[in-house]
């Protein structure tokens, strides 16, 4: 369906490949997911359980990546508080993001080595599942080469972007993830050069699929969850545990979470993303 080829250490062949287990969380603070990103992938790293996958929305947020050029935040300090948007600096890779309502983001809590996965195999699912879960909703996309992420005609005159990529890997252990946009308010990418490229067009699923005018569903959210936690398992070779939407109940998926993150290392207090101005 696609032209993503991943290398063969990206599916491994094992029948006894262990299990990824998914949570969907519904919308979380920005704030909240970092956190228990961080001390997910330190207990992770540690071997206190399993590979996980996390499946949310935020509320609408800007990150930067570690070494991101601010001056691609093109809306100033006072506009994003009156509009109760933050601005962080994290240590994922890549440029300005933003989050908002309407997008799936994913983050993959994975130690590579436990299923013979080099970076860029890993990768390469990644965007091979946001590919899937396009069309999942009859929306053709693709990667493109030097670009990582999701995007609409690639190769064509206009290429469009539809998902971004941006990771850490910590301890051999991955954080992080991507942001697929479903229905969100594609006017709040005008806030930013997304992805440091000026001029870059954003687009989304509903856009793509002729529903341009389709606001922020959380429904629409919850199906392209269970569509890319299929896909991404599928492509690491994981067989996938735990529950999806519309099954999934997220504060008890939320509480679950919790008590796995709080078997982190309590001498390793977690760090902070601090505001980026």
């Amino acid at each position: 369906m696609d032209a993503i080829a991943l290398e063969p250490s990206a599916r491994p062949e094992h029948a006894t490949a262990p299990a990824i287990t998914v949570h969907w969380l519904g919308r979380i603070a920005y704030r909240d997911a970092w956190d228990l990103q961080k001390r997910l992938a330190r207990a992770r790293a540690a071997d206190r359980f399993g590979d996980q996958l996390l499946l949310l929305e935020h509320p609408a947020v800007l990150t930067l990546g570690r070494g991101a050029d601010e001056s691609h935040v093109l809306a100033t300090a006072a506009e994003l508080d009156a509009r109760g948007i933050e601005l962080l600096r994290v240590e994922r890779g890549g440029e300005v993001t933003y989050h908002g309502p309407g997008q799936l983001v994913a983050y993959p809590i994975v130690k590579l080595a436990d299923r013979e996965l080099l970076l860029r195999p890993f990768v390469r699912a990644l965007e091979a599942a946001m590919v899937e879960t396009c069309a999942a909703f009859g929306v053709t996309a693709d990667r493109r080469e030097g670009h990582p992420g999701c995007w609409i005609d690639p190769e064509g005159a206009a290429p469009r972007k539809i998902g971004a990529l941006g990771i850490r890997i910590e301890r051999g252990t991955s954080y992080h993830g991507i942001a697929l946009n479903i229905d969100p308010d594609l006017a709040d990418f005008e806030l930013i050069d997304p992805c440091g490229m000026p001029g870059l067009d954003s687009t989304s699923v509903a856009r793509e699929a002729g529903r341009p005018d389709e606001r922020p569903a959380a429904t629409q959210v919850a199906v392209a969850a269970a569509a890319f936690a299929r896909a991404f398992a599928s492509r690491i070779g994981a067989p996938l545990a735990g529950s999806l939407p519309p099954d999934a109940d997220p504060a008890a998926e939320r509480a679950t979470i919790e008590g796995l993150a709080a078997l982190a290392d309590p001498a390793t207090e977690p760090r902070v993303a601090e505001p980026a101005r």
